[in-house]
């Protein structure tokens, strides 16, 4: 085989290698590596929050880091895991569905859309000023917008209810009788207490004090003079009247003396049968006794004509229901009769 000479061509191939780094081999498990760590310390900060916290201290958490609650707000707090004050404590505002709700309101017809005119100015109206009970005297009226012509200003506030009668005026009739019978409310309660410091200022009348029953009540100022055990107003089984008796109707004569008021006198007894024979009863006993306290009040200086009427309701009144056979349910009631009707006054004192 010949030798291949120096001429002949042929291909040379060289591989040239060149030193450096190596070259990147990824590092997409280093970002799936943090996301799992990441998760496992949140999961395990759930399990300790789970652990450490109360049920309404979760419900605070969670409301925190609700975004759509925009009524939850809660103060921070120290001595607890998230403790302190929560959305849910008492004191603060948190709202219990989420988001505040919208609701759609009835939506107008076409007949009320074309009644409705926006165009037409305002009619003055009566704006009332002041307590209750005095609109009459402080009312005022204010026109803010000119009424016109043809279309005078309202007159009177329309009512649409029993609310809104309370606001209107009074008519002068009205007021005067609200006047009076404040006035005689308070001419009553003058007398209440001027009858009570009567007995106790006394020593001589401190003891009787305690026999004494001063009230208000719808019929008007009433005064009851009681009997106490070993202590009697009048002779058993008769209407004479003892000292002691004629000592507190006095007092109460020169009090009632003060008032105008037409003067009803009652007499009660207790259940015990009357003992007297024939045929009289607690019912004449009770009437007596009531007769023979006018006539200790007409002489205290009391007017005749001021005496409206004298009853006896025998045992059919007790002031005690429960100890029918009491020496308490023995009494005598004066009572001065409202003149004025109860027009907005209190009651009993």
């Amino acid at each position: 085989m010949a030798k291949r000479g120096k001429g002949d061509g042929g291909i040379t191939v060289i591989k040239r290698i060149e030193a450096g780094g190596h070259g990147h081999h990824g590092g997409a498990w280093k970002v799936a590596y943090a996301d799992f760590v990441t998760a496992m310390m949140a999961f395990f900060l759930l399990m300790w929050l789970l652990n450490a916290t109360t049920e309404e201290q979760r419900r605070g958490i969670a409301d925190f880091f609700n975004p759509s609650n925009a009524l939850a707000s809660g103060t921070s707090g120290t001595g607890m895991p998230f403790g302190g004050m929560t959305p849910h404590s008492a004191g603060n505002m948190a709202a219990d569905t989420g988001a505040i709700r919208i609701e759609r309101g009835p939506r107008p017809t076409e007949q009320e859309m074309e009644e409705d005119d926006t165009d037409r100015p305002a009619e003055p109206v009566r704006r009332v000023q002041g307590p209750p009970g005095d609109e009459d005297a402080r009312s005022e009226r204010v026109d803010s917008v000119s009424a016109p012509a043809g279309n005078p200003p309202l007159a009177h506030l329309e009512s649409s209810g029993p609310a809104s009668e309370a606001h209107l005026p009074l008519t002068g009739e009205a007021l005067r009788r609200r006047e009076a019978a404040r006035t005689e409310q308070e001419r009553f309660e003058d007398m209440a207490d001027a009858l009570r410091q009567t007995f106790l200022a006394d020593p001589a009348l401190a003891e009787l004090a305690r026999q004494v029953l001063v009230e208000i009540t719808p019929e008007g100022l009433r005064v009851q003079l009681l009997e106490a055990d070993g202590q009697p107003m009048f002779a058993a089984g008769g209407a004479a009247p003892t000292e002691r008796a004629r000592q507190m109707i006095q007092r109460v004569a020169q009090a009632a003396a003060r008032l105008p008021n037409p003067i009803q006198v009652t007499g009660h007894t207790d259940s015990t049968p009357f003992r007297g024979g024939g045929a009289r009863s607690n019912w004449d006993l009770s009437a007596e006794r009531a007769n023979a306290t006018r006539r200790l009040l007409s002489e205290a200086g009391v007017a005749e004509a001021r005496i409206r009427g004298v009853t006896g309701m025998a045992d059919r009144d007790p002031l005690l229901p429960q100890q029918p056979q009491a020496a308490g349910n023995r009494r005598v009631a004066i009572t001065l009769l409202r003149q004025a009707e109860a027009f907005g006054t209190g009651g009993g004192r």
